[in-house]
């Protein structure tokens, strides 16, 4: 009988999920739609739904397996409880006010899942260290003991993996890239302050970068007929690669302050690579050119020419999937 294990990626607009095997085939996928259940009153229906699509997706197979345990990548989850905590930005609009009632609630989705599966093993952490174990389980960080994962998607979540761990700090809350301050009194962030990383770089991001630069500028650009809530990382590639200045210029502002924030980064840990991962990083050249540009600009001079920046080797649709069943498969087999 073939052992499986469940991947959930947790996101503010979907809840995508599917099972894989050691080697990170990913035999079946579906996804749960975040949004439907708003606000933090819906929780237990929104548990009650996921474990549902989950039994149905694992009946649904066409051959005899066996579910040996459940990964899960999530913002704000805290791995050495099973806990989602202040999980403002799943309900939450980022452009909006936090709810500061929201950002007290702690969720128990580990020890929920398990139960709706019999006791099975649960493993849940945040979404960027779920990649980052993934990248190190089935990706591109095979062997490597030192990198960074950054996952670029509707905000920037960041993975530190030292000494072939992850650091996870005293809390379970360490390597929050994201959320570094770059620019005092700058744009209102999901987590309540202003001014960081990820409300310049990421999917949300230079969408609004790129409408400021309409603001801004009067050249013609395809942008200026695409509404705010319309445009999306995608449209901003197609763009670029059409020559558009605006979407050019957004790519070289987003690529900057990245770059410049993992020249910082850097220093902490010297890794030997740094991954980037989701929807922002399929752009290709347009982030990867810059962002490599400005990180090697400003990089202290021992760390220069020596950090790799790397696409992730987690590919497809939905490659968080075995990102997050990397935490179960890890943890089977810790030499993977």
């Amino acid at each position: 009988m073939k052992k499986l294990a469940i991947g959930i990626d947790i996101g503010g607009i979907n809840t995508a999920f599917g099972v894989v095997d050691e080697e990170g085939t990913l035999f079946a996928e579906s996804l749960l739609s975040t949004r439907q259940y708003p606000l933090l009153e819906d929780y237990p229906r929104y548990v009650a739904d996921l474990g549902r699509a989950l039994h149905a997706l694992v009946e649904g197979l066409p051959f005899d397996c066996e579910v040996i345990g459940i990964g899960i990548g999530a913002p704000n989850a805290d791995d050495r409880t099973g806990t989602i905590a202040q999980p403002v930005n799943l309900w939450k609009f980022r452009e909006e006010e936090p709810d500061r009632d929201a950002q007290r609630r702690i969720f128990p989705l580990a020890a929920d899942l398990s139960a709706l599966f019999g006791g099975i093993e649960v493993r849940m952490t945040n979404d960027a260290n779920a990649a980052a174990i993934g990248e190190m389980v089935f990706g591109n960080a095979r062997g490597m003991r030192d990198f960074i994962m950054v996952t670029l998607g509707t905000g920037l979540g960041s993975g530190f993996v030292a000494n072939g761990e992850l650091i996870c700090g005293h809390d379970g809350f360490a390597g929050e890239l994201g959320h570094v301050i770059v620019e005092p009194e700058g744009r209102m962030c999901g987590c309540g302050r202003r001014g960081c990383l990820e409300t310049y770089v990421s999917a949300t991001g230079i969408r609004r970068t790129a409408f400021e630069l309409l603001a801004e500028r009067t050249e013609p650009s395809v942008l200026r007929s695409i509404a705010f809530d319309d445009l999306d990382a995608a449209m901003l590639t197609q763009a670029a690669e059409a020559g558009d200045p605006l979407a050019r210029e957004a790519f070289r502002r987003t690529g900057q302050r990245l770059g410049y924030a993992l020249a910082d980064a850097v220093t902490i840990t010297s890794p030997e690579a740094i991954f980037l991962f989701g929807g922002l990083a399929k752009a290709g050249r347009w982030i990867f050119e810059p962002t490599q540009r400005y990180m090697e600009e400003r990089m202290m001079y021992p760390y220069r020419g020596k950090v790799k920046l790397l696409p992730s080797g987690l590919t497809g649709r939905n490659a968080a999937i075995p990102g997050a069943a990397a935490l179960i498969w890890r943890n089977r087999r810790p030499n993977l």
